[in-house]
C-alpha cells in the first residue's frame, strides 16, 4: 500500500482533473502534503485575437479581460482544493506556472518533494474541451517517480 507523504497533483479543474484530485485525496493520510500544480498553457499568450482587435488599446483591454478571467477560474479553483484538504487534514500548498504543461510537470518535480504524481486521464474522444496532451513518452521517461493516472469518469 502507499503511503506517500508528498503527492503532486497536476489539476486544473475539468472533469478528468478531478478525478485525479479525487485519487490524490484517497492517498493522502492526514498530515500529508498535496502540492497541487495548475499550468497556464502558453496558448494563452496567443489569445489576443489579433484578427479582430484592431487596434492596441482594444487588445490591451481584451488581453486584461482575458487574464482576469483565468485568474478568477484559478482561484475558485484553489478555493474548492484548500476546503477539500482541510477536511482531510492535508497539507495543501498550491503553485501556478506558464508553459508547456509536460515541460513544466518535469520540472516541477525535479525541484522535489515529491514521493508520487497524480494525473488525470486526456478527455476522452467526442468530448468537448482542450484534450491534455501531457500523458506523453517524453513524461514518463523523464520523472524518476511513480506516476498514477486516474481514469476519467464515464
Amino acid at each position: 500500500m502507499l503511503k506517500p507523504k508528498h503527492i503532486l497533483l497536476a489539476s486544473h479543474g475539468s472533469e478528468g482533473a478531478r478525478a485525479a484530485e479525487k485519487l490524490a485525496y484517497a492517498l493522502c493520510r492526514p498530515g500529508a502534503t498535496l502540492h497541487h500544480l495548475i499550468v497556464v498553457p502558453e496558448l494563452w499568450k496567443g489569445m489576443m485575437g489579433d484578427d479582430w482587435l484592431n487596434n492596441a488599446s482594444t487588445r490591451a483591454k481584451f488581453g486584461r479581460y482575458v487574464e482576469s478571467q483565468l485568474e478568477q477560474e484559478i482561484r475558485a479553483h484553489v478555493k474548492r482544493m484548500r476546503r477539500e484538504t482541510a477536511k482531510r487534514n492535508i497539507r495543501y500548498r498550491y503553485e501556478i506556472v506558464q508553459g508547456k504543461p509536460t515541460e513544466c510537470l518535469i520540472a516541477r518535480v525535479a525541484q522535489g518533494p515529491a514521493d508520487i504524481v497524480v494525473l488525470g486521464a486526456p478527455r476522452p474522444k467526442g468530448r468537448t474541451g482542450l484534450r491534455s496532451r501531457m500523458l506523453e513518452e517524453k513524461l514518463f521517461r523523464a520523472l524518476r517517480v511513480p506516476v498514477i493516472v486516474a481514469p476519467h469518469p464515464q
